[in-house]
């Protein structure tokens, strides 16, 4: 059973997600002090004029029940801030403070530059190709 191929590609792709993980997230631990979870809000949210919880928890990698609790560490570090909608006292949105976004355009660029460095090698068509097959994929379980 261990030999059949989806058994196959299953541990690949899990040794591939554990392997980048912790590559990935130990770099931007050791950039920025931030969390993948907090480094996820803070990307999200860098440049624009704020977003609400949903727009936020729509475009992150977190679930629902723990963006609060990733948004409240940032707010703790002076990273991002709550401010209500205008338009609905029930709305509140979550936007970057000058400090968070300093902190972004200081660490992303060296992350970017690391995940190239990781990658280096393969060429566009390759990533095109991992793209395509891990969107497949992905769509399969969704």
């Amino acid at each position: 059973m261990a030999n059949l191929p989806v058994m196959q590609l299953v541990r690949e792709l899990v040794r591939t997600y554990q392997g980048f993980t912790a590559t990935a997230f130990a770099q931007i631990e050791s950039t920025s002090g931030l969390g993948a979870a907090e480094f996820d809000v803070l990307s999200a949210l860098a440049g624009n004029e704020g977003l609400t919880f949903k727009d936020l928890s729509d475009r992150t990698l977190i679930y629902k029940t723990t963006l609060t609790s990733v948004v409240d560490r940032l707010q703790k570090k002076g990273l991002v801030e709550r401010r209500h909608c205008t338009e609905d006292r029930r709305c509140i949105y979550v936007a970057v403070t000058q400090d968070g976004q300093a902190l972004f355009d200081r660490v992303f660029p060296a992350h970017v530059e690391f995940l190239q460095q990781r990658l280096a090698g393969l060429s566009d068509g390759d990533l095109e190709t991992l793209r395509s097959g891990l969107s497949a994929l992905r769509q399969r379980f969704d």
